[in-house]
């Protein structure tokens, strides 16, 4: 069910002043209502019925019909479709109705010259309401075109007065190209058994504007005593095409910029990769970064400025002459140009548009800064696929917007192949924990000084039965992405408190501790201190031997409440490790809020202690270890390749490490006989 009621209450107040038909208020907003429920609910076809049902419920004013469309276009979801179908299902009520009230009309004036006289007035009042109230042009003319009678339509719709009638014949409203054809099926009408006919034929306005008009021509046959005579009934075909025009432009243009929509893009798109397109396109895709943010602090006129002062300069940048620009989403935009010179001569405008956009817009006095992110797609064009251009694209946009945004990104088949691979695989992790094909194996962080293990980092592996055996590194990134890494590591969480609890068990305060990665992700959960304390207490395993491992940027993502988390988690014991330092700018701001029990250096601080490593390498690794001593937290060090870099680690106070250079990761029976 939808909510009708609010958009029947304004379409009635739209509507009310045009309607001949009595309706009270409270009545009116019921039709409406269930009108509104159709068009939201359906498509064409109930559009359609909508159009029809207006006219069998007295809705016969053009004013109606005008207001109407207006309304629902601008505010309502109502599709241009679906608009174009109410229009034309309007007519053919209308016209339906008239014909069928000429056709009463008809049989009533044959009857009433035998009924009694107060009959002959009530049917001619009635013949009378609905010849002036009609929408579409009536003419009563003699069998030989003098024009008897017509109604105020038809004097608007070929723009003449009355008495300019009283010298005119029917024949000379025709087109003088169609007068004899008129003629001939007049006669053939008068001769025949038939009552009516229906043709377009053209007809002149009092300016000499020819108008295409659908004709119902009716010849009404009453006693013997008097002759018979035409109506014909004239609807304006002119208007009606005008209005499916309309319509069919709406339905592939963007109101809000003028561009084309997207469905005219993806019918350039089928051209160009078709047999007679080009040799070569390059497809641009724009983005606009943040666009959602201005609307949300200025209001979505300011965001319609934003789209319009992009849409200015990509029109100017990519002229028709260059490329075809249209508006393919909410704040997107796309740019097909057909046999580019080469991939650098596009680039250089997507610098010059970029280049346009430096200069802010002006919001009251804010003055806004507008940038995006592009997607460049080149390649072949003929035999071609559109909607795999408008993937690569939007996937390239993609790629730039994970960059740093506000940049462009030229698409690269290889890393496409790549992140699908990647998004498959993290995609197929559900199935793959059903069917138990992860396993955590445990990486030792031993100590530095006497060589005895201070922790195991838990490492979830995947057993995949078409890669074989991945790391974490293959998979985590893209279930991030997906949200699976939620539900990856509480497994994996589980796991790993459980076979610690059991070396715990058996070693007692000599137990290594169990360290595992919290990603960003799990730290965003509300539930993260319910769930953890959960599996502690299900495995039995001592808050104090479970240790969280925080990428360097974490702090600087979460807001208060999952700092909060965070500091529960270590008021209970839980070990908070801040991870992979590199020597990136970390907020020291947001990091002293967290208790942490240690800090972890990896990359370039690591291998720069390496023999023979790079002097400046060297110094920024030395001097960075020398500040974290300030901390006073035991450091760590992970991917130590070579007995250069352990010893030196030790050397300015590193407590322990982990790498290739102690040795792979091991399996749980591995790990048992390694603590035995």
């Amino acid at each position: 069910m939808v909510d009708s009621r609010e958009p029947a209450v304004r379409w009635a107040a739209a509507i009310s002043s045009t309607l001949l038909a009595n309706f009270t208020r409270e009545k009116l907003e019921e039709l409406l209502g269930g009108f509104v429920e159709q068009l939201l609910t359906g498509g064409v076809a109930e559009a359609r019925r909508v159009g029809r049902s207006m006219v069998e419920n007295d809705f016969i004013a053009s004013a109606t019909l005008e207001l109407t469309l207006t309304y629902l276009g601008d505010h309502t979801p109502v599709s241009p479709a679906q608009l174009g179908a109410l229009a034309a299902g309007y007519a053919e009520g209308l016209r339906d109705r008239t014909l069928d009230q000429q056709e009463i009309s008809r049989t009533a004036a044959i009857n009433t010259m035998r009924r009694a006289e107060n009959a002959v007035r009530a049917s001619e009042a009635k013949f009378r309401a609905i010849f002036h109230s009609s929408a579409f042009g009536i003419v009563v003319s003699s069998l030989t075109g003098e024009i008897i009678d017509v109604n105020e339509s038809l004097l608007a719709m070929l723009d003449y007065k009355r008495e300019d009638l009283r010298t005119m014949s029917g024949r000379d409203l025709v087109h003088p190209d169609d007068r004899a054809a008129l003629r001939e099926l007049a006669q053939q009408l008068i001769a025949s058994d038939f009552d009516n006919i229906r043709v377009e034929k053209r007809m002149i306005r009092s300016d000499g504007e020819t108008i295409q008009t659908h004709m119902a021509i009716s010849l009404v046959r009453e006693d013997e005593d008097a002759p018979p005579y035409f109506v014909t009934m004239i609807e304006n075909m002119n208007e009606m095409r005008a209005l499916q025009t309309q319509l069919v432009r709406q339905s592939l243009n963007d109101m809000q910029t003028g561009l084309p929509n997207r469905a005219q893009f993806l019918g350039w798109l089928e051209g160009a990769v078709g047999t007679k397109g080009p040799e070569a396109l390059a497809l641009v895709q724009v983005d606009i970064d943040g666009f959602r943010g201005v609307n949300d602090a200025f209001g979505h006129e300011a965001g319609n400025r934003v789209l319009m002062h992009v849409a200015t300069h990509l029109r100017a940048v990519f002229s028709e002459q260059v490329g075809k620009v249209a508006r393919i989403g909410e704040d997107e935009f796309g740019v097909l140009i057909k046999d580019p010179r080469d991939v650098r001569g596009v680039i250089a405008l997507v610098d010059e548009f970029t280049a346009r956009l430096e200069e802010p817009i002006w919001i009251g006095a804010n003055g806004v800064g507008v940038t995006t992110s592009v997607g460049i797609v080149a390649r072949a064009a003929r035999g071609g696929d559109a909607v795999d251009l408008l993937r690569a694209a939007d996937v390239t946009v993609g790629w730039a917007k994970r960059d740093g945004k506000a940049q462009w990104a030229l698409y690269d088949r290889e890393r496409d192949l790549r992140d699908k691979e990647r998004y498959a695989l993290a995609a197929s992790i559900p199935g793959a924990l059903e069917e138990g094909q992860f396993r955590v194996d445990y990486l030792p962080i031993y100590s530095l000084t006497d060589g005895s293990v201070l922790a195991l980092e838990a490492k979830i592996v995947w057993n995949h039965p078409a890669h074989g055996v991945l790391c974490p590194d293959t998979f985590i990134d893209q279930s991030s992405d997906n949200g699976m890494i939620v539900r990856l590591v509480h497994w994996a969480l589980s796991e790993a408190c459980s076979q610690a609890s059991q070396w715990y068990s058996a070693l007692g305060s000599k137990a290594p501790a169990l360290s595992i990665d919290l990603p960003p992700r799990l730290c965003q959960e509300p539930e993260l201190v319910a769930e953890v304390s959960r599996v502690l207490d299900r495995t039995g395993l001592p808050a104090s031997q479970l240790r969280f491992e925080l990428h360097e940027h974490l702090p600087a993502l979460l807001n208060d409440e999952q700092m909060e988390e965070l500091t529960i988690l270590a008021e209970r014991g839980i070990g908070l490790v801040l991870d992979q330092m590199n020597g990136g700018n970390v907020g020291v701001d947001r990091l002293r809020l967290l208790p942490l029990t240690g800090v972890k250096f990896t990359g370039a601080v690591v291998h720069g202690l390496d023999a023979g490593a790079n002097r400046v390498d060297e110094s920024a690794a030395v001097a960075l270890l020398k500040w974290a001593s300030v901390l006073r937290l035991p450091l760590y060090a992970e991917d130590v390749r070579t007995a250069a870099e352990a010893s030196r680690l030790a050397a300015l106070g590193v407590t322990g490490g982990q790498g290739s250079h102690f040795g792979p990761p091991l399996c749980a029976t591995e790990v048992a006989a390694l603590l035995s």
